[in-house]
């Protein structure tokens, strides 16, 4: 396979998303797999990632060093946990490689740690890789811009049972952008605890309902109710295929770019 194909390194790789983009990427012609990481003392460390996953050998020794499996790759794709990105991303950086970020739950300030990698490497990081959901993202800013506080936004996620953070990186994604839509910050009027006696709902605010069971994909419903009518807008997702092609299209497209913040929005031309 010619050299000039970008190598693609992948992160958690024995996670349920990390074996996804294993084999999405082992599946492509326009990428090469050229390494998998995982954390020191998992039992995946030092075995073949095609065996490890129940295949043939594919040539790639997972590891736990991941400034090694950096080194020679030009994109990490990265669907793993807020710390262990930040770590990713400082390496992934000094490698100048192309880190694509899948990772959700990061706090303001472990947003603003990742600020000095992009100096000096191309970071795309999205709440969700799918091209349905971006385009969702985008429907909900303009319904937004369109219609007043009479409409009560709320945002319905739902994912599996094995999901650490609630709301989701897509479900608040989808807030951010109603807000932007109504010239609000989300954190002024965000709502996600409601619980007991919490009086009436504020005029005004953005709400968030989770659901959490089984092996739920991914499911988002922005609703706009008012008197006498809603306006939902959906996105079901049922294969995690959707968002790992998303992240590989991501980790192609940074390859001309230059070092610096993008997300989904900007690999698709939305």
């Amino acid at each position: 396979m010619s050299e000039n194909i970008p190598g693609i390194v992948i992160t958690g790789a024995s996670g349920r998303m990390g074996q996804m983009l294993v084999r999405t990427v082992l599946q492509s012609d326009r990428a090469r797999l050229v390494g998998a990481v995982e954390r020191k003392g998992h039992p995946w460390v030092g075995q073949d990632i095609g065996t490890a996953m129940g295949g043939a050998e594919v040539g790639v020794t997972v590891t736990d060093d991941p400034l090694e499996a950096f080194a020679k790759a030009q994109a990490v794709i990265d669907f793993t946990a807020p710390e262990a990105t930040l770590e990713f991303a400082a390496l992934a950086a000094q490698a100048r490689a192309v880190h694509v970020i899948g990772t959700t739950g990061f706090t303001a300030e472990q947003l603003d740690r990742l600020k000095p990698a992009a100096h000096h490497a191309v970071i795309v990081r999205a709440g969700n890789m799918s091209l349905g959901v971006n385009l969702l993202t985008q429907l909900t800013k303009k319904v937004a811009q369109a219609l007043d506080t009479d409409y009560d936004i709320e945002i319905i996620e739902a994912h599996h049972n094995k999901k650490v953070d609630a709301p989701s990186g897509t479900a608040l994604m989808l807030g951010e952008a109603a807000a932007e839509g109504r010239g609000v910050s989300l954190e002024g009027v965000r709502d996600s605890g409601r619980d007991g006696l919490t009086g009436a709902r504020t005029k005004g605010d953005i709400g968030f309902a989770v659901i959490r069971g089984g092996d739920i994909v991914g499911e988002h419903d922005v609703m706009f109710a008012a008197e006498g009518e809603r306006i939902i807008l959906r996105h079901i997702a049922t294969d995690r295929s959707v968002f790992a092609r998303g992240a590989l299209k991501a980790a192609l497209w940074g390859q001309s770019q230059a070092p610096g913040e993008y997300d989904m929005i900007d690999v698709l031309g939305l």
